[in-house]
């Protein structure tokens, strides 16, 4: 392996290692929650990073502006799925990205592909949509600790 690929790997693996933390011990009540009517909830940023991890990131690995995984519906981020299938289909996601990962090589990393906002190179599309999953991890985290706080105030609250 490339330094390049190791370093890329090694930030995937602690980005995903961050969020399964931020993912611990949540609840389909609490995924619903949001602080004010205008922000996302948890439910939202999950359905998010599952697409970006089961279908945006293999895209750059792949290089293919229209690949989507067998059986991926087109209207995914509609459905409001619940919180088992999310964190199923997030698990999937990850092994995939991982396993890209593996398969490129040095120069497919340095190489620019084009999946239709104008060519970049692939690492730098794949460390921006990595960043994301922490900065991702980083709002859920704020939004559990949302909820900590007020059942500080409201032991039943979300319960």
């Amino acid at each position: 392996m490339s330094e390049k690929k190791d370093t890329l790997k090694f930030f995937a693996e602690n980005a995903f290692a961050r969020c399964d933390r931020a993912f611990k011990d949540i609840t389909e009540k609490e995924i619903e929650w949001r602080p004010v009517q205008e922000s996302n909830n948890i439910r939202w940023i999950l359905t998010h990073l599952s697409t970006e991890w089961n279908v945006g990131l293999p895209r750059m690995i792949k290089g293919d502006a229209k690949y989507k995984p067998a059986g991926w519906p087109d209207d995914y981020d509609k459905i409001n799925h619940h919180l088992p299938k999310l964190l199923s289909d997030l698990e999937k996601g990850k092994a995939a990205v991982l396993t890209g990962l593996d398969s490129l090589k040095s120069a497919d990393l340095d190489a620019n592909i084009d999946l239709g906002r104008g060519p970049r190179k692939r690492i730098e599309m794949l460390t921006i949509y990595l960043l994301e999953a922490v900065q991702h991890a980083g709002q859920i985290a704020m939004l559990k600790g949302n909820i900590t706080r007020r059942r500080e105030k409201e032991p039943n609250f979300l319960k």
